[in-house]
């Protein structure tokens, strides 16, 4: 997951249509997502309404990972604690505090699958989290 920059990522609208963006993600040691957005972004209206979100990282080879998860945006020092995570993996995050309506979601892994499709190395392992 930490080879990758980007991800593909999926919210569910108030209308119950999928929505789609590209962003980019911090992974932490729990395979916790991170990801910053604004207020005006239909994501970000999406997951405050519903704050089930799924990705797909990777797509080089043949090789992804399929994660889904539990939204959520921190606050206080839990913020403090994710954004530093963040800009760790990011410094040029930091550029973007100072946009209106910046804000930072933490992501809690609920499912996530390995996708390995070459015929030499085909695996696709998943795993399951509380």
């Amino acid at each position: 997951m930490r080879q990758h920059d980007l991800a593909v990522m999926a919210t569910v609208s108030p209308s119950l249509t999928s929505e789609s963006a590209l962003v980019v993600v911090a992974v932490t040691p729990d395979l916790e997502l991170i990801f910053d957005t604004v207020r005006s972004s239909r994501k970000y209206a999406n997951l405050k309404e519903n704050p089930s979100i799924s990705f797909v990282i990777g797509w080089k080879g043949e090789i992804t990972l399929q994660y889904e998860g539990v939204a959520e945006e921190p606050v206080g020092d839990e913020l403090h604690r994710y954004k530093s995570l963040y800009f760790a993996r990011y410094p040029d995050g930091r550029s973007r505090e100072v946009w209106p309506g910046i804000v930072y979601f933490k992501v809690r892994p609920t499912w996530i699958r390995y996708c390995d499709y070459n015929p030499e190395s085909r695996e696709l392992p998943e795993f399951t989290f509380e």
